[in-house]
């Protein structure tokens, strides 16, 4: 089988992973969670999840009609490390929701005549209208974070960005958006894992990118620029919501519970959607260092 990027994870696995990420993921047992910090050692079973998962989708499916016949709009940023699960999360929360009210954005990268505009112009076009649920598969983040680790960005444009998110961000919640912010969160050597399983996988390689692969060592410079992303831009009015997805089906009913007790909706049943897990879903200070 040809791998794609002429099999650049498994060499940078074999040649240049720290020891103890190589260690950890030849040493994994199967449905045992590898990263030592997490709070639970093993996978939740897959019968637990699609139970509490059907229960989740009949509340969804209920706060998109009441959303639609109340004119609320609602935005769900999703960030995080790559391979930590956005797309999977994104999946299940739209799984049974009318498209043609719950739009996913996934923006390309900017055309010439987007980089001569103001930062947020683009993202401004997908901002929901009364009764939609928008959800962005990345955002405006991109450049705290990525652009900032690649060279993507100057200095003075970081800079720029994060004297003006505060203000971008409470004009959309004073316009009576509901704004959810997520970011999920992995270590390394579950990151890797699952690059690892991707590239092997034909079905899933189209998810790697030559980012992902010239991201592998730049685990630091990742992590700098998240610690100072999540420090400057964590506020009362829009806050983040950090889930650490080492599991990924306890990361995805944790964000769906996370809108759903959030969002007042006709037929919310709290009973169905049950307790969020505090110890993988809460503010910043939860983050893997």
């Amino acid at each position: 089988m040809t791998l794609p990027f002429d099999g650049a994870i498994s060499k940078y696995f074999k040649n240049d992973a720290p020891k103890e990420v190589r260690k950890a993921i030849e040493s994994r047992e199967k449905d045992k969670i590898m990263s030592p910090s997490y709070p639970y050692s093993e996978e939740m079973r897959r019968k637990e999840y699609d139970a509490q998962m059907d229960r989740l989708q009949l509340q969804l499916v209920r706060l998109q009609a009441d959303v639609k016949a109340t004119g609320k709009r609602i935005i769900c940023v999703f960030e995080g490390r790559d391979a930590a699960g956005k797309g999977g999360t994104i999946d299940v929360l739209r799984l049974h929701l009318n498209p043609r009210g719950a739009n996913v954005v996934a923006l390309a990268k900017p055309t010439e005549r987007e980089r001569t505009e103001w930062y947020f112009q683009r993202y401004i076009d997908w901002l929901p209208v009364l009764g939609e649920i928008n959800i962005f598969d990345r955002s405006w983040y991109n450049r705290a974070i990525v652009e900032k680790v690649f060279g993507f960005c100057t200095d003075e444009q970081r800079t720029r960005f994060f004297r003006q998110l505060p203000d971008f961000e409470r004009m959309v919640v004073d316009e009576g958006i509901i704004l959810f912010k997520f970011w999920l969160e992995v270590d390394r050597a579950e990151q890797l894992k699952r690059f690892l399983d991707r590239e092997q996988d034909p079905l899933k390689q189209w998810k790697l990118s030559q980012i992902d692969i010239d991201g592998l060592p730049k685990w630091k410079e990742y992590s700098a620029a998240i610690d100072e992303t999540m420090s400057k831009t964590h506020f009362d009015y829009a806050p983040w919501t950090m889930i650490l997805s080492a599991d990924k089906l306890r990361a995805r009913i944790a964000a769906i519970q996370t809108v759903l007790h959030a969002v007042d909706f006709k037929g919310k049943d709290l009973a169905c959607i049950g307790q969020i897990d505090r110890s993988i879903c809460g503010d910043p200070s939860l983050r893997i260092k």
